[in-house]
C-alpha cells in the first residue's frame, strides 16, 4: 500500500512543529514534506521581505503540491499558514490555533484582517486542532461549526520527562520559557530579589535565548542575585528534562497563552507550577490545589506564592503525584498523537471514499 504524503506548512523548526511531525510519522506512517517562509522577522526590512514572500507564497505551495501531490496539507496558526493551507486547493485540509485566539497582539493595525483570514482558514479547513480547551472557546466564539474541531493536546514523551527525586530544603526554580518581553522574566527576576532581601535560599535556572537576554542578566545583577541566576542560553531540547528534574519549582508567567507544553514536561518532572494568572493556564491550574495562579506583574504575590508554595511541602508533594497522573492521562504523546493519526487516516478515507 503506498504511504500516505502529509505537506505540512509552518516553521519546521519548532519544537511544537517536531512533535506534531514525529508523531504522524510514528503513528500514521506518514511521509512529510515542509515548506515555510525563508525570511527571518528580525529587521524592518526582512519584515517587508517576509510581507512580499508571503504574497507570493501561495504560487510556491501550489507548485508544490502538483509536483509531490501530497494526501493532505497541514498547517499551525491560523492567521498565517493555516490561511496558506486555505488557499492550497487540497482536498483535505487540517490546521491548528497555536494562541488562544491567534489574533496577536489585539492592538495591531491588521487585527481586522486577521480576523477576515482566520474566518476563511476556519471555513476551508476539514479539521481544527485546538490544543486545549481555551482554543475551542474562541472557535465556538467565533462561529466554527464544532464538528470539526479536535480538543486533544500533542502530549509529552512520558519516557523522557519523567519524576525527579528532588528533595532539596531550598527553591530550585526553573524558568523554560523564550526570553521574549511577553514572558515577563523581569517579574520573575525581581520577585527572587524580594526573596534574597527576605534571606530566603534559592537557585534560579532560565532556560533559552531571546532578545531580552543580556537586559534580564544585567537586572540579575542589579537585584545583587546573578550569583543564584543561572543562564543556560540555547539547549538541545535532550538536556531539558535532566534541568526539570534537579529542580523543584517551575515558574511561567506568560501574558498570552495557548497550551503549553512547557507546563505538562515540568508537571511530569514532579516541577510544581507557579504560572501567570491568564485563561490558557487556567484550563490546567486551579489556585492552590494544583499549582499557582499568580496575576500578571504582581513580584509581591509571586515572591509570597513561591515562600508559600515552599514552605507547604506536604500540600506540594501531594500536588506533583496529582500533576504527574493528570500529564499521563491528559497529555501523553503516545496516547494523544496516535488518536490524531487515526483521525488523520479516518478523514483520508472519507475524502477518498
Amino acid at each position: 500500500m503506498k504511504k500516505r504524503k502529509i505537506l505540512f506548512l509552518g516553521e519546521s523548526y519548532r519544537a511544537d512543529a517536531i512533535t506534531w511531525m514525529k508523531g504522524l510519522k510514528e503513528f500514521g506512517d506518514f511521509e512529510i514534506i515542509t515548506w515555510e517562509l525563508n525570511t527571518p522577522n528580525n529587521s524592518k526590512l526582512n519584515r517587508f521581505k517576509r510581507i512580499l514572500e508571503y504574497l507570493f507564497s501561495p504560487v510556491s505551495i501550489r507548485k508544490i503540491i502538483l509536483k509531490e501531490k501530497p494526501d493532505m496539507v497541514i498547517a499551525e496558526r491560523t492567521t498565517s499558514y493555516g490561511f496558506l493551507a486555505a488557499l492550497s486547493g487540497s482536498k483535505t485540509i487540517a490546521i491548528a490555533q497555536q494562541g488562544r485566539t491567534d489574533l496577536w497582539p489585539e492592538t495591531s493595525i491588521l487585527y481586522a484582517f486577521k480576523k477576515f483570514i482566520q474566518k476563511y482558514a476556519f471555513t476551508k479547513a476539514h479539521l481544527i486542532h485546538a490544543w486545549g480547551p481555551v482554543m475551542a472557546i474562541h472557535m465556538k466564539a467565533t462561529g466554527v461549526d464544532m464538528k470539526k474541531v479536535l480538543v486533544l493536546p500533542k502530549g509529552i514523551d512520558l519516557s523522557l520527562f519523567t519524576p525527579s527525586t528532588n528533595n532539596s530544603n531550598k527553591i530550585e526554580a526553573i524558568v523554560t520559557r523564550s526570553l521574549q518581553p511577553e514572558y515577563r522574566h523581569d517579574s520573575i527576576l525581581k520577585a527572587f530579589g524580594i526573596l534574597n532581601q527576605r534571606g530566603i535560599d534559592f537557585s534560579l535556572t532560565i532556560v533559552g535565548n531571546g532578545t531580552r537576554l543580556q537586559f534580564l542578566k544585567d537586572l540579575a545583577k542589579e537585584l545583587q542575585i546573578e550569583n543564584k541566576v543561572i543562564f543556560t542560553g540555547r539547549i538541545p531540547n535532550t538536556e531539558l528534562p535532566k534541568l526539570l528534574q534537579q529542580s523543584n519549582i517551575y515558574i511561567s508567567m506568560p501574558i498570552t497563552e495557548g497550551v503549553s507544553a512547557s507546563l505538562f514536561e515540568a508537571m511530569a518532572c514532579n516541577c510544581f507550577p507557579v504560572v501567570s494568572d491568564i485563561p490558557g493556564n487556567q484550563s490546567w491550574i486551579t489556585h492552590r490545589e494544583n499549582g499557582q495562579l499568580i496575576e500578571i506583574d504582581n513580584i509581591e504575590m509571586l515572591a509570597n506564592e513561591l515562600i508559600w508554595s515552599f514552605e507547604n511541602a506536604e500540600s506540594r508533594n501531594q500536588t506533583i503525584i496529582q500533576n504527574r497522573k493528570f500529564v499521563e492521562e491528559n497529555a501523553n504523546y503516545n496516547i494523544n498523537m496516535k488518536f490524531i493519526s487515526e483521525k488523520y487516516h479516518e478523514l483520508l478515507n472519507l475524502k477518498n471514499f
